[in-house]
């Protein structure tokens, strides 16, 4: 099971019963695409059509962050356009 705030837990390495629990206990809040370092929220669109094997899920903003990942800009708009103004010397 994945331990709050330290860690991400790639779609591949759990069972789809035990994916449904971690979120309903809201351990799991975030999906994220390992190939663009892109995380959303787990009713996005686009999350919902990516291959397995490339989903990572997080437990919170801060853990995708540290582990160098960026918000989606179709279903956290906000959260995209903060972050792509604080990195705007990377580009």
């Amino acid at each position: 099971m994945m331990q709050a705030d330290t860690s991400m837990l790639y779609h591949t390495s759990i069972e789809t019963k035990d994916l449904h629990h971690e979120i309903r206990k809201k351990r799991i809040q975030y999906a994220g695409y390992s190939k663009k370092k892109i995380y959303g929220l787990l009713g996005c669109k686009s999350g919902k059509r990516m291959n397995k094997k490339y989903r990572v899920f997080f437990s919170s903003l801060k853990v995708a962050e540290q582990c160098g990942y960026r918000p989606c800009g179709n279903c956290m708009p906000i959260e995209y356009l903060i972050w792509k103004n604080r990195n705007k010397w990377v580009e």
